[in-house]
């Protein structure tokens, strides 16, 4: 075990070299790191649309760079993520919704830079408690994960699309549906069991089954952009001053060390359960700081420093929590995991046994990579926070056609088949009407990943056990 620790940071910090001195996988985690702070401070946008953008990109990478950058992207989402939602009260991902209560008060204040010193340093600190506790879970899992078989596999699947769609909103049946869609989407294309061809309509492309790329990206990148061309204004003003007080947010944040121990842990327990996620951990944290903290009842709301605390340490940690059941059972712990999973898939590795065996070393690489990106994270965030809360003053419509550019390009990197811009399309049209009529879409790409899987388990289970595994 320390071994596969040790060889997993030596992955990092070894050639290939990039210039001949810079170890590669390193340098896809700053760049990660750095494209993920930009993703977190443009509300909008996050780790969801970063991730569909990388993942035909790590087709001729080597495992190492490419979980490093993926890792790096979607670590820190949730660190820079705090910029909108202190200096203008607007959420950057889901994961910051808490932490507007008390900081944009403290905005208000004219505290900001307070906030954002403890916010940064909660989250390097609930990284590392995430980090800290999927590191430890390894060995433990190990002798575990040799007791499932391929019904409980299939259960947990289940129980990975019925939590998110079930906690998708105020109408679950929304989610349910949208998850069954998920599932009938993957079942495109020819069953891995019999060989047959199912719902391609004479179609070729679609033999191999619908690529989860130009899907992902269809379904989350393209609509979030078409929100954002629609309103055609900068996102925000920066006020002056952002990062007056950085010094003492830090203090505060190590004052309160507890409550950071107690959310991150939290997170990381939320984290590791399929489909809860980025929309409610925050408020989980936030509940539990206010029914724990002295005198929170009474100053909570209006501007405590503990209110920006506690849901910035447990939402960093949760990516920690989320990557146990990925890496473990193959069950995506959360959206973005299951965009993880699907750069598994693509460099041939198999998540389960095989990643906690014959893959150690790379899982170990996993843990290196978050603990190190929360690093990277916290100090490129309070060195760059004026010039990143500068991005939200740039008109949409100058930086849109880039992006758009590189969705499509993204899109066709694929298979390099025209079949994979008609999938981007067809499902950009869905989900930009999903996004209007409040149809949640993390459902339906869980649904797409676990596909395969679920109808693989299933027949094994069947064949296996006959219906005695129920």
């Amino acid at each position: 075990m320390l071994e596969a620790a040790l060889t997993a940071i030596q992955n990092l910090f070894t050639c290939p070299c990039t210039l001949g001195i810079i170890p590669t996988p390193l340098v896809m985690l700053v760049a990660g790191v750095l494209m993920g702070l930009v993703l977190g401070a443009l509300p909008g946008l996050g780790g969801l649309v970063g991730l569909a953008i990388l993942l035909p990109f790590t087709f001729n990478m080597d495992p190492y760079s490419a979980f490093a950058i993926m890792i790096g992207v979607t670590a820190v989402v949730s660190t820079s993520d705090t910029i909108p939602a202190v200096l203008f009260g607007v959420p950057g991902t889901a994961a910051s919704q808490a932490t507007i209560l008390d900081g944009y008060p403290m905005a208000k204040n004219g505290e900001a830079g307070r906030a954002f010193g403890a916010a940064y340093t909660a989250s390097l600190l609930g990284g590392l408690t995430g980090a800290v506790i999927l590191g430890v879970s390894i060995p433990i899992l190990r002798p575990a994960v040799a007791f499932f078989g391929s019904p409980e596999f299939f259960m947990l699947g289940l129980l990975g699309i019925s939590m998110v769609a079930v906690l998708a909103g105020r109408k679950p049946i929304k989610g349910l549906v949208a998850g069954m869609l998920g599932l009938l989407i993957g079942m495109v294309g020819s069953d891995d069991s019999t060989g047959i061809i199912r719902f391609t309509f004479g179609h070729i492309y679609l033999i191999d089954r619908v690529s989860l790329v130009p899907v992902a990206l269809g379904i989350f990148a393209i609509p979030e952009v078409a929100d954002l061309i629609i309103k055609g204004t900068t996102i925000a003003d920066v006020p002056k001053g952002a990062m007056k007080g950085v010094g003492t947010g830090i203090r505060d944040a190590f004052r309160n060390w507890f409550l950071v121990v107690r959310t991150g842990a939290l997170g990381v327990w939320i984290g590791a359960i399929p489909g809860l996620g980025a929309s409610v951990v925050d408020w989980f944290a936030y509940g539990h700081a206010i029914q724990t903290e002295k005198g929170a009842s009474q100053t909570f709301t209006k501007g405590d420093v503990r209110g920006v605390i506690a849901p910035e340490s447990a939402n960093n940690a949760r990516e920690g929590g989320s990557l146990i059941p990925t890496v473990a059972f193959g069950v995506p712990g959360s959206s973005s995991m299951a965009l993880l999973l699907g750069g598994f898939i693509i460099q041939g590795v198999q998540p389960g046994p095989n990643m906690l065996e014959e893959n150690l070393d790379l899982t170990y690489t996993l843990v290196w990579s978050l603990a190190l990106a929360n690093v990277f994270a916290t100090g490129f965030s309070l060195i760059l926070t004026n010039q990143l809360a500068k991005l939200t003053q740039v008109r949409i419509t100058l930086i849109a056609p880039i992006i758009i550019a590189v969705v499509f390009l993204a899109a066709f990197q694929t298979t390099r088949d025209l079949g994979d811009l008609l999938v981007l399309m067809t499902f950009a049209i869905l989900g930009w009407n999903m996004k209007r009529f409040g149809w949640p879409r993390p459902p339906l790409i869980l649904g797409l990943v676990l596909s395969a899987i679920l109808e693989k388990r299933l027949s094994i289970s069947v064949d296996r056990y006959g219906w005695e595994w129920l």
